[in-house]
């Protein structure tokens, strides 16, 4: 096989651009603004993988509005991730393609079709950040946050790359003419710089040294352990007893006959979801929870759902025994919750869905306070009827969503979204003597960024998973961190020096043994044209 049609050769250029036997010999327009869009798309997609990723703590937050507009449960969030794995691999493997191209010497001739790919690659991601933006704006604060636990890290990769990836580089650079190596030269050095200096920039909580690190966060249960039973049931509270769950989280409604009981869904989704309402029901109007007794509601069942649909992925972990309970849950009522919290001396925190504040109010401080329960042990999240419940049970612990009506009030338990409070306001509360509960921290990522910031305690669909964390998944003093990063900016620095002198050696051989052989051919030439003797 000639060098032309190695095989090497032919996989790069078929797969770049679809001439498998014989390369074409007439050089396209703009070939080289084509790798330009290539190396950009596959950035871009490297990009919004990385949003993906760490946007995977809150997948149920997607899930949710798609049931809301379809009325159908479906893991959305795993088909936008599945895509966008595709997408980004086929854009990494085309820029890798094209790279192979120019170390053997090819023609960057991209093939209409990856053209067409990549638009619609573009037309994806933007609509993916365009949706973000307008349905789910809340979402993007976790961005910056998730490159305190990952930006260390992403800098050693991308100098990683960087280094191999310079030797394409010096290549085109030695290859380009005077104009287009001013440019070349300019952006190399300014990509090197800012990615070598960039930990000048980075900061993180865990950035310290392991005997200043805080302790642990406690693990609130919430709706009890959803990820192995059903929301919002029994089996799901007494399975987060195991994961050592201090509180209970939980959502309360009244039934029509005022009775308080577990469930999340309010409004026109009102019991959908997680119970077989339409079928026990399908004549009767369920919007919200006033429309159904007591009776009715524990007539319904309320964990058949959790194996038909799988939310979490997680129902295949079931022993037959575990499936069959789970198939078998009903509704809980409040009391029967704060009697188990009660025996086993675990708090208790809720929401308080509900059209009538006032009376609903009453009456679930009235089952509360019937029940005996410690109350020490309830977290009243409510804002609505704070100051009457304060003086009916002044033992209940406050609980508040913002820090400014929490300091108004003197209080000092805060419940928050996690990426409401930056790491640094963390540490400021917990230096305050504030406790600081986050929700709803799903990933061990965010687990080990907000333990390394001082959060008191979490709210977790994966209280199983994170009883066993023993430390954050990483910790380093930053002193050491600096020494490493300088020495692998040094060494990477070392390396492209390198294969800058390899380069410029072996295209200097390569133009005087161009010239050579154009001179042995001149002189072929004119020989018979030449004195002899």
């Amino acid at each position: 096989m000639s060098q032309e049609n190695s095989c090497c050769r032919v996989c790069s250029r078929g797969f770049y651009s679809c001439h498998w036997r014989d390369p074409s010999k007439k050089k396209r327009k703009h070939a080289c603004c084509w790798f330009s869009v290539v190396s950009l798309v596959s950035l871009l997609s490297l990009c919004w993988m990385y949003i993906c990723v760490v946007t995977y703590n809150d997948r149920e937050d997607v899930n949710w509005q798609g049931f809301t507009k379809l009325k159908q449960w479906v893991n959305w969030f795993m088909v936008l991730i599945i895509i966008s794995a595709v997408l980004t691999s086929y854009c990494i493997l085309l820029l890798l393609f094209a790279l192979f191209q120019v170390a053997l010497g090819e023609q960057l001739d991209l093939h209409w079709l990856h053209k067409i790919f990549l638009f619609f690659g573009v037309i994806f991601i933007a609509f993916g950040v365009t949706g973000i933006s307008l349905e789910w704006q809340q979402e993007w604060p976790t961005v910056p946050l998730s490159l305190q636990a990952t930006a260390p890290f992403l800098q050693f990769g991308a100098v990683g790359a960087l280094t191999p990836l310079s030797l394409f580089v010096f290549q085109g650079f030695h290859r380009a003419k005077n104009g287009s190596k001013v440019l070349i030269a300019v952006v190399f050095v300014a990509v090197s710089a800012a990615i070598f200096l960039c930990p000048l920039l980075i900061q993180s909580p865990c950035l310290i040294e392991l005997s200043e690190l805080p302790k642990k966060p406690k693990l609130i249960g919430h709706r009890g352990a959803p990820m192995l039973a059903p929301e919002n049931t029994m089996m799901s509270f007494n399975r987060s007893i195991a994961c050592g769950v201090k509180a209970f989280e939980t959502d309360v409604q009244l039934s029509k006959d005022r009775i308080p009981f577990l469930m999340h869904d309010n409004g026109s989704e009102f019991l959908l979801r997680t119970t077989n309402v339409k079928e026990k029901f399908p004549n009767k109007h369920f919007s919200y929870s006033a429309n159904l007794t007591w009776e009715e509601l524990q007539s319904l069942n309320a964990g058949e759902w959790f194996l038909k649909t799988d939310p979490f992925r997680s129902a295949s972990q079931l022993s037959e025994e575990e499936k069959v309970a789970a198939r078998n849950q009903t509704i809980p009522s409040l009391l029967q919750l704060l009697n188990l919290a009660k025996q086993h001396n675990i708090s208790v925190i809720f929401d308080l869905y509900s059209p009538n504040q006032e009376s609903d109010t009453d009456d679930t401080v009235s089952t509360i306070l019937r029940s005996g329960i410690d109350p020490s042990l309830i977290l009243w999240l409510p804002p609505a009827e704070r100051e009457s419940v304060n003086l009916a049970a002044p033992g209940f612990i406050q609980v508040y969503n913002t820090e400014t009506e929490m300091f108004d009030k003197g209080g000092n338990h805060l419940n928050v979204k996690y990426n409401k409070l930056s790491t640094e306001e963390i540490r400021k509360l917990q230096r305050k003597n504030v406790t600081v509960n986050l929700w709803v921290v799903n990933e061990r990522w965010l687990f080990s960024l907000l333990w390394c910031a001082g959060a008191s305690s979490v709210t977790t669909n994966s209280c199983h998973l994170l009883k066993d964390m023993d430390h954050p998944d990483w910790v380093m003093a930053e002193l050491k961190y600096t020494i490493i990063w300088i020495l692998v900016d040094v060494l990477s620095f070392l390396i492209m020096t390198g294969l800058y002198i390899f380069q410029r050696k072996t295209h200097r051989r390569g133009t005087e043994k161009q010239k050579n052989n154009t001179s042995s051919w001149n002189e072929k030439e004119l020989s018979p044209f030449l004195p002899t003797g």
